[in-house]
């Protein structure tokens, strides 16, 4: 592997036996691995510049979850895949998610892991030229690829990964609808299962976030059975109206969910 290309890696595991196949295998490769005993603060993977990270929860205990929504949201660009024990629907649904771009179940082969890394390091490299396109300005709302966030003014919406990933995805394609299956195909990076309800959950979430900063445009359009459409269209005069006073858009219906696929 090109030098300039080779993945960085960093693992956290303390599975001893796994850890050390994988060094083996990822040298070979051409990789760059470092394996942490445990959580360490996000800017030091940063400073880490990596491609990757391959996380065993277990290992972290009782902040895994705030740790791993921790690090999603705050490095974007970074591929995170899941390498753990036994596992509910429930827990890799909460995975998925918060961000996770991938789940492996142990005990697995060192090649099926090194090849969803690879996946995963793949679909970041492809997004990364999108970062040098210019903001995209819609209604109040300014698309930041090199930020992997959304602003209205100089306010953050405070986007998760996931969140800023299918809203960017919608605003390339505006008055477009876009098919549930086709946006979680391309968000999510694999088919929809029958029943999932993550594309709905999330812009759901995208619509708070959105009626929170900026009240007086509607960005999202829910085509029912279909899929959503972005086109920005002011509210009945609220976009004349003073910064502040345009009164919030109507409260979404919410989508009957397993509460136990909600705790994320």
């Amino acid at each position: 592997m090109n030098q300039q290309n080779a993945i960085r890696l960093a693992v956290i595991d303390n599975d001893s036996g796994f850890v050390t196949v994988l060094a083996k295998r990822t040298e070979v490769a051409g990789w760059q691995q470092r394996t942490l005993a445990g959580a360490i603060p996000p800017e030091e993977l940063v400073a880490m510049k990596l491609n990757a990270l391959l996380v065993d929860p277990a290992v972290l205990g009782d902040e895994a979850w705030a740790y791993l929504e921790r690090i999603c949201g705050m490095l974007p660009d970074l591929g995170v895949v899941v390498c753990t024990g036994r596992s509910t629907v429930a827990q890799r649904v909460r995975g998925l998610r918060l961000g996770i771009d991938d789940w492996i179940t142990k005990p697995c082969h060192p090649e099926e892991a090194i090849a969803r890394l690879e996946a995963v390091s793949r679909r970041r490299r492809r997004a990364r030229p999108q970062a040098e396109a210019g903001p995209v300005v819609a209604g109040e709302l300014a698309i930041r690829s090199d930020r992997f966030q959304a602003f209205v003014g100089e306010v953050s919406l405070d986007l998760t990964r996931r969140e800023f990933e299918l809203l960017q995805l919608l605003a390339e394609s505006p008055g477009q609808v876009l098919e549930r299956e086709a946006i979680y195909q391309r968000v999510w990076g694999y088919a929809m299962a029958h029943g999932d309800r993550s594309v709905d959950v999330f812009i759901r979430k995208l619509r708070q976030k959105l009626e929170k900063l900026s009240p007086g445009w509607h960005y999202l359009h829910t085509h029912f059975g279909v899929g959503y459409r972005f086109d920005p269209e002011p509210s009945d005069g609220a976009a004349l109206a003073a910064p502040g006073a345009a009164a919030a858009a109507p409260e979404p219906a919410s989508d009957p969910l397993d509460a136990d696929l909600t705790a994320a």
